[in-house]
């Protein structure tokens, strides 16, 4: 199951940032390397992370994101979208 889990970040501390940065980073590649997170941005003005998952239920989604530090200081919260083919374009191509 593919979702696209798009963050708001909350305005951090210089204190937070500091404190905080140093563990998202790790856990975040740690996803990648695992392949839950296929990709990911950041939106503009340092609003968010956006990560493409792959996981195999809202669940488990809501259970790795919840994980990561920021998340779990109540400091970054994330909007789960599940996404899939473009079921339509079939059309195209009876």
């Amino acid at each position: 199951m593919k979702i696209l889990a798009i963050g708001t970040l909350k305005p951090l501390t210089q204190e937070q940032s500091d404190r905080i940065f140093p563990n998202e980073v790790p856990a975040t590649l740690k996803l990648y390397l695992d392949g839950k997170i296929e990709q990911f941005w950041l939106r503009d003005e340092m609003k968010g992370a956006v990560f493409l998952l792959n996981v195999e239920s809202i669940a488990e989604a809501e259970k790795l994101l919840g994980a990561l530090p920021f998340t779990a200081e109540n400091l970054h919260t994330f909007d789960l979208l599940p996404v899939g083919p473009l079921l339509p374009l079939g059309f195209l191509i009876q």
